[in-house]
């Protein structure tokens, strides 16, 4: 009987496998995985596990709600693998992806509800969580970049969960809008016209948050008074 402990269960912290992903052959790693192998399973995971974590956790605000979702994303997938008949693998998974952030918030409305930012162990808000953390960048860019990153998941927050989802998968993870339209099972007309309505209320939102936008968004801002 085969066993799989999905990848993701080691963490989210692992090197990013995107490079690794174009030079190895995804539509063998797919077969392969489609006739029981875990270790190409395995390795499709670890090539997407970073992009569906960060996914599940601009959807849902929530990082252990986001670990949650990536790992029952995964084994769903696993389940599911010989249903996919080709394309888009990648609009597959976030197909996925997207059902159990869909899962996680109907569940989520009969829980308490938690804050945005994990607490610490005296019971505040920790101000800026690991994932937003760039180890390269000064304290003052790492605390601008946490403002302007807490300011776009509280814009993100505030809108309806079908236009979150769309910006999310076409604006932060670069799926073309067919690849969106395949991973929420809508059609293109109705992809294009919720990012539409999603991308104005997301720029009237980040409005109060003029002063840490980037200094050309601001121009053109000011070009459009």
């Amino acid at each position: 009987m085969l066993q799989f402990v999905p990848a993701i269960f080691a963490g989210t912290n692992s090197i990013p496998m995107w490079c690794k992903i174009i030079s190895m052959d995804e539509s063998a790693l797919i077969r392969n995985s489609q006739h029981g192998d875990l270790d190409s399973f395995n390795t499709l995971v670890l090539a997407y596990q970073d992009i569906v974590y960060n996914t599940a956790l601009r959807i849902l605000g929530d990082e252990d709600l986001a670990a949650d979702a990536s790992q029952e994303a995964f084994i769903s997938a696993f389940r599911a693998l010989n249903s996919y008949r080709g394309g888009s693998f990648r609009a597959w998974l976030f197909r996925t992806v997207t059902n159990a952030c869909y899962d996680e918030l109907r569940r989520k409305k009969r829980r308490p509800t938690t804050p945005l930012e994990p607490e610490a162990y005296d019971g505040d808000e920790v101000e800026t969580p690991r994932w937003l953390a760039d180890p390269n960048a000064s304290p003052e860019e790492q605390l601008d970049q946490a403002e302007l990153e807490h300011a776009i998941q509280h814009c993100l927050e505030n809108l309806p969960t079908e236009f979150r989802t769309v910006v999310v998968l076409a604006d932060i993870q670069g799926l073309d809008y067919t690849e969106v339209a395949a991973a929420v099972k809508k059609p293109l007309g109705t992809i294009k016209s919720r990012l539409a309505r999603a991308r104005l209320r997301l720029r009237e939102c980040l409005q109060s948050f003029r002063e840490l936008l980037p200094a050309a968004f601001r121009l053109e801002e000011e070009r459009g008074l």
